[in-house]
């Protein structure tokens, strides 16, 4: 995994104004698109700023655009706010940090979770076959979340301290949770 100070592609940005959704091609994008996106639209606050929010007790989010191809969320969290063991199924994924401090963290079963701070200004792409975690690092930080296909299903995943890890199928629709027993980052 890499991560990567985002500076948006100068060739894809859109005037203040417009809306970079109707630039996407009619297809699935595959991951390294999908940081171009989540780049471009976080250099683009007017498209995103209103519906920022916090809140201790549950992860405030938004749809910001989905089609037959991309999906595209905005979400804000705070240190109580943990995704749990989760994967996006089908689709592939990219995330751009905007404001504050995210933790992206990585099953190792039998060792210790990989944990990576990723602060605003900073992105990163995965494929479908990556499980993470996400936590918020910060009581203030704010995300841009972007997948293709869109988000139908997810795999949220329970890992036990002896590290048995047990897969449940899930809703896009469904707000992402530690399962019981999940251990902590």
């Amino acid at each position: 995994m890499t991560y990567r100070t985002s500076q948006a592609d100068p060739a894809r940005e859109v005037p203040d104004g417009a809306q970079p959704f109707t630039a996407l091609p009619e297809r699935n994008l595959d991951k390294r698109e999908l940081r171009e996106l989540v780049d471009t639209l976080a250099a683009r606050p007017d498209l995103w700023r209103e519906q920022v929010a916090f809140s201790d007790t549950e992860r405030h989010y938004a749809s910001l655009h989905r089609d037959e191809f991309v999906d595209v969320w905005l979400l804000c969290w705070t240190r109580r706010n943990d995704t749990g063991w989760h994967d996006h199924d089908l689709s592939s994924g990219a995330v751009g940090v905007v404001q504050g401090v995210l933790t992206e963290s990585n099953p190792r079963i039998g060792g210790e979770h990989l944990a990576t701070a990723v602060g605003a200004g900073s992105s990163f792409c995965f494929g479908p076959d990556h499980i993470h975690r996400l936590t918020g690092a910060s009581d203030d930080a704010v995300s841009v979340h972007a997948y293709s296909p869109p988000l139908w299903r997810l795999g949220q995943y329970d890992i036990t301290d002896d590290g048995l890890m047990r897969r449940v199928s899930v809703s896009y629709a469904d707000e992402l949770r530690p399962m019981d027993g999940a251990g902590a980052a």
